[in-house]
């Protein structure tokens, strides 16, 4: 069935059809032709959802939601420019750090590019940044959200793979610091060139410190999931109710500038968000369900360790099908649907696990700003009001930057095992 389903999705991908419409539609439409019982579609896709563990996708998007329905945003974008405001390309540094404190909060690189985006890009502009490049510095920054914990796509790989999610949110910490000061000095070199202005804050420390004392809890919340997962304190999904719980008392009783409208619309958007996820999760299934069934992780995984004498070129194969496959489909898919058959690899050639989910992570977050379906590339290009093109030519030296951690990452396995 592997052949019919693997024409099918690629045929309705191709007319436009969304991933996981086009995954269930390849599935059914396999069974199908093999003369195989629907109800066993139907019956994968429901037991896909009994996972205790899957409960954290929905408390951790909600948290993220409830903190940033207020001011936080403002206090972090305040807070950054008190840090490195005083730089050349002030603004520009200003993006790269608030999406390492918003990863924190967030988790979703999409939420991160919207946020941001709309708070600096504008700005940006007026003082006299190309729009191109203020839009390659949110979308590609953004991108740090999905390794600094609470990181949605680890969450789904440490399902999917079977991996300790504690492991995965200490392990991304680092790539993502990395990720992050490359970004930084990347942006210094362009801001010295192209002598983009200096953003300080006004009034700097004495003005704003009372506001950072507001802005701490928040910013503190990557610790308390790390702290309190680290220390086996409770689960992951105990641990995403505790965010929300956190949330909630911070937005609540130290901002307070949650309203019962604003925590509606936050729960609306975590709604829609996780029935998003949970499509992808459960149409992602029965494609697995299938794969497995016809032995295709298992038959891949000897045909790459006969074809390739090296496990560094295994690493490097499995690096180039990832940045293929994130410029075409969504992450959460991606990871979904890629992480059976490469741990499957992995193992074949002595990868740790956690260590796979990280280049998988990175590589597929690579190409949420690689056309032609980069969606914080979509995201930051309407917002400054440029062209694909334009944004694309000023994000080659960042791609040049993630393409230097990825072989960090792939090659260095002490950035990523503890």
């Amino acid at each position: 069935m592997t052949p019919i389903l693997t024409v099918l999705f690629f045929a309705l991908l191709a007319l436009s059809v969304p991933v996981a419409f086009a995954m269930l539609g390849g599935v059914a439409g396999a069974l199908w032709i093999e003369g195989k019982p629907m109800a066993v579609m139907a019956q994968r896709l429901y037991t896909s959802t009994q996972s205790f563990p899957m409960l954290a996708i929905p408390f951790f998007i909600l948290a993220g939601n409830v903190m940033m329905s207020g001011r936080f945003g403002e206090y972090l974008v305040n807070i950054a420019r008190l840090l490195v405001g005083h730089m050349k390309g002030g603004l520009g540094h200003v993006s790269v750090i608030g999406s390492v404190m918003f990863g924190g909060v967030s988790g979703s690189a999409v939420a991160d590019a919207l946020a941001l985006g709309n708070a600096l890009i504008p700005v940006q502009k007026r003082e006299g940044y190309p729009g191109g490049f203020a839009a390659a510095i949110n979308a590609s920054s953004a991108t740090i959200s999905v390794l600094i914990p609470p990181s949605i796509p680890l969450i789904l790989y440490g399902l999917i793979a079977n991996v300790s999610i504690v492991d995965l949110f200490v392990a991304g910490v680092l790539p993502g610091v990395l990720l992050g000061g490359g970004m930084l000095c990347m942006v210094g070199v362009v801001a010295h060139w192209r002598n983009l202005p200096r953003a300080p804050l006004p009034g700097g420390f004495r003005a704003f410190r009372r506001q950072i004392l507001t802005a701490i809890p928040a910013i503190l919340m990557p610790v308390f999931v790390i702290g309190t997962l680290r220390f086996g304190i409770a689960t992951p999904t105990e641990v995403s109710v505790m965010a929300v719980a956190y949330a909630l008392i911070v937005s609540g009783l130290v901002y307070r500038d949650l309203s019962l409208r604003a925590l509606w619309r936050a729960m609306v958007d975590t709604g829609l968000m996780t029935g998003a996820v949970m499509l992808i999760i459960m149409a992602s299934s029965t494609v697995q369900w299938i794969l497995t069934a016809e032995r295709v992780p298992m038959e891949l995984a000897a045909w790459v360790t006969s074809a390739f004498s090296e496990p560094w070129m295994v690493i490097l194969a499995i690096n180039a099908v990832l940045l293929l496959v994130g410029a075409f489909l969504d992450m959460p898919a991606a990871v979904l649907l890629l992480s059976p058959i490469l741990v499957s690899v992995g193992n074949a050639i002595g990868l740790d696990p956690v260590q796979l989910g990280l280049i998988i992570v990175v590589n597929l977050s690579i190409g949420l700003y690689t056309p032609p379906v980069g969606t914080t590339l979509f995201i930051s290009a309407a917002i400054a009001g440029v062209g694909i093109g334009q944004t694309v030519k000023a994000l080659l030296p960042f791609y040049a930057v993630a393409l230097l951690v990825l072989m960090l990452i792939s090659y260095v396995p002490m950035l990523t095992i503890y």
